[in-house]
């Protein structure tokens, strides 16, 4: 039986994928081989302004923008990292900029590790649209109703369960697996009838998640 590392590992660095994960998949794969092929180390990896400029290309050849109008009249919210916008009655999208990582493949990466840990909210990318002038991943996600605030002590004994250690107010660090979860504020994991969702996450991987990977 493989372990959960190796799943994430295959997930990161494989190539398949089926169903509403592989647009999504389809975009990560294209940037992983591209910096492995072209940009060589982590060192020598181009700003995320360069890399934008060959992910646009992509896109354009793999007719991966996102056409539809986004009405701002089905608003909900925004935060630092991205706008809420209503997309139908159970669903939402959200406009991301993929501010909060260095490059749009960390991005992409954590997008397909909340998918796996978290399949009840999990990210359906419909394609990239340039709004004012700056590039934007297009996604859509379950929409969830808050029923009750959320017990954050119940976050941290759910997560510590699951290996994820909190190391600072409510970022996790799960060293066996080398994935760094953060941002776990009370607007980014709701709760409904005492069961929580995590709609929001910000995974980061360590040096530590490449060790032991084998490819077969």
């Amino acid at each position: 039986m493989k372990s959960i590392k190796n799943e994430l590992q295959n997930i990161i660095f494989g190539n398949g994928s089926v169903g509403t994960t592989s647009q999504l998949k389809k975009v990560q794969s294209f940037l992983r081989t591209n910096e492995k092929t072209s940009l060589g180390s982590k060192k020598q990896k181009h700003l995320k302004r360069e890399e934008a400029i060959y992910l646009i290309e992509f896109a354009h050849s793999e007719n991966l923008f996102y056409t539809q109008e986004i009405s701002e009249c089905k608003f909900i919210s925004a935060g630092a990292e991205q706008r809420v916008y209503y997309y139908d009655d159970f669903h939402v999208i959200k406009i991301n900029e993929a501010v909060f990582y260095e490059y749009w493949l960390d991005y992409f990466d954590s997008l397909l590790i909340h998918n796996y840990f978290f399949p009840a909210t999990a990210y359906e990318f419909l394609g990239f649209k340039a709004i004012d002038g700056n590039l934007c991943s297009i996604v859509k996600q379950e929409f969830i109703v808050s029923t009750e605030i959320t017990d954050l002590n119940k976050v941290r004994e759910f997560l510590s369960y699951n290996g994820f250690i909190n190391n600072r107010n409510n970022d996790y660090v799960n060293n066996n697996l080398g994935v760094i979860l953060e941002d776990l504020h009370d607007e980014n994991v709701l709760s409904n009838a005492k069961i929580l969702y995590f709609i929001d996450t910000i995974f980061y991987l360590t040096k530590d998640f490449y060790s032991g990977y084998l490819l077969f």
